[in-house]
């Protein structure tokens, strides 16, 4: 009998294992599809377990997309190739806010990222993701392989001048105090930080495992800036030194935290690469950060 159980619950284990490498680029959906049948028993068993899957994945969400707390929806802000859509959470009420904008990894506008934009939001921001996959018509619903060639297509200077965009549109926003911040993970992460080289009106910015501007760039960067690195990201991490120097001959405000034992990706509680600890504390000094920097 324990035999049994011991079986069941290793194959459910393989199952959300091969779920979340398949979510986070590791396998195409024809791999994962097949891989899973093989698991499973076949292929009416493989897309049977699909909807379970798919529904597990998005009760993941810290803050629902219902809470009654806050006020939700899609909007569009004119950027350098026209509209871009993104996604606005706020506190529920009148009151004036410094701006957070939220920048996605390189699978487009998923649900993770938005569930972050509304936990910032409960903290008392007025945020906003962004959706960099705009100009190809937005992100793809439900095909992650889709969004990641689509996010290879993207031209690079127009698209950080799409993200600068936002800037200006949560400085102007009614509900706005004129503070704007940002913070990105991975793709995002990177992003955010050419962002900082390129947006003089940022006053805070927090990327997540990203990679560095170069270091004649730096000089350029007028924000404060939380650098949060996992330990076990060898490619992301080779770039600091040379970053780190930089800052300190530009004199830029910065501070750098890397979380020994994590790899790429430890923020992502949908992943298999989550690390809770190391992300409840980088999301709690970028919280933190974001108030110094921003409501004083």
């Amino acid at each position: 009998m324990r035999r049994g159980k011991n079986m069941k619950k290793s194959m459910e284990s393989k199952i959300v294992g091969l779920y979340e490498d398949y979510k986070n680029g590791g396998l195409n959906r024809r791999e994962f599809l097949k891989t899973l049948a093989k698991i499973a028993g076949g292929s009416a068993a493989a897309f049977a377990l699909l909807p379970i899957l798919e529904n597990s994945h998005a009760e993941a969400q810290i803050v629902a997309e219902d809470d009654s707390r806050l006020y939700t929806e899609y909007l569009k802000f004119p950027g350098e190739t026209g509209d871009v859509r993104a996604y606005l959470a706020r506190p529920k009420g009148e009151e004036k806010l410094p701006g957070v904008i939220v920048i996605h990894e390189n699978k487009g506008l998923q649900p993770h990222i938005k569930d972050v934009s509304r936990r910032v939001a409960l903290e008392g921001f007025l945020a906003i993701a962004t959706d960099a996959l705009s100009p190809l018509g937005g992100t793809p619903k439900d095909n992650l392989d889709e969004a990641r060639s689509l996010m290879r297509k993207l031209d690079s200077e127009t698209t950080i001048k799409n993200n600068v965009a936002a800037v200006k549109y949560l400085m102007t926003h009614p509900q706005s105090t004129g503070k704007v911040g940002c913070m990105g993970f991975c793709w995002g992460g990177g992003m955010v930080n050419q962002m900082a080289v390129n947006s003089p009106d940022l006053l805070a910015v927090v990327p997540f495992y990203g990679r560095q501007p170069t270091v004649e760039d730096v000089p350029r960067i007028k924000a404060s800036l939380l650098c949060h690195y996992a330990g076990q990201d060898e490619r992301i991490n080779a770039g600091i030194p040379a970053f780190e120097e930089a800052l300190k001959k530009a004199s830029v405000d910065y501070k750098i935290y890397i979380y020994e034992g994590t790899g790429h990706a430890f923020h992502n509680d949908t992943g298999s690469r989550y690390d809770k600890e190391a992300a409840e504390l980088a999301f709690e000094r970028t919280i933190a950060f974001f108030k110094e920097k921003l409501k004083t």
